[in-house]
Formats: C-alpha cells, structure tokens, sequence
C-alpha cells in the first residue's frame, strides 16, 4: 500500500476536476448497483501512463466533451484495494488493469481501456478516444 501523503496530489489531480472518490467496496457496489445513466469510472494509479496520459486524457475529454458521462468517479490502484477489487468484478472479463478507464451504463460495464491501450500514447490521443466514446454512450 502507498502512504496516504503519496498518492495525495495524485488524487487530487482527479478530485479537483470532479471526480468523486470510490473508497470501500460497498461505495462501488452501492454507486454502480444503483445507478441509472453513465458513470466514468477511472482505476488511478502512481504509474508514469496515468501521470502522462491517462489523468490528463480524461480530464480533457470530459472538459471539452458536450455528451459527458452523468457521474465521474474514481478508485486507486495499490491504496484502496477493496474497492478497487470490487470495481475490477464490475470490469470482467478484462484482466486487472491500472490505470485503465470504465465507463457503465446503468452499472453494467459498456467501454473498457486497459493499461496498455495507454501505455506510450498521449494525453490527447486518449482524450480524442474518450471523446468518440462518449459521442456513442452518453
């Protein structure tokens, strides 16, 4: 597990820009179980592809987006494991992947990125991705 004063900034790096945190299991059955419309949800994680590309790419596709997922949320990777094992149930068959990108339509899983479909590509080829998906979704 990463110390809490670690992973700060990097949390906040999607707080900041509205996403809300899913920190025990019972969060994310509770928000996907319940939930009606889209809900983008982004596994976080210290790595350098979700400092480069993944944080960056999500949050300029949802600031420059006119069709936006209804909820944003996010769970990190390495510090809340629980949820964490809980958000990756919802993302099945696709293996444990972080950071990686979901997007569910009353709570079942429609759009998944996996980490190496963000591994050495930018911000704003991941943002032009995000964009089309959610043109088709939201």
């Amino acid at each position: 597990m990463y110390p809490a004063e670690l992973v700060a900034p990097m949390r906040t790096d999607l707080t900041s820009a509205g996403f809300a945190e899913l920190t025990t299991a019972e969060e994310v059955v509770n928000h996907l179980d319940n939930h009606e419309g889209t809900s983008l949800m982004v596994i976080n994680s210290v790595c350098g592809c979700a400092a480069g590309a993944a944080r960056p790419g999500v949050k300029l596709a949802v600031h420059h987006s006119e069709k936006k997922p209804d909820q944003l949320t996010t769970v990190f990777a390495g510090v809340d494991q629980e949820a964490v094992a809980k958000a990756r149930e919802y993302t099945l068959p696709y293996p444990p992947s972080s950071p990686s990108i979901a997007l569910f339509k009353d709570g079942e899983l429609v759009h998944f990125v996996e980490r190496h479909h963000i591994e050495g590509r930018s911000a704003e080829m991941i943002a032009e991705h995000l964009l089309d998906v959610f043109d088709e979704y939201c």
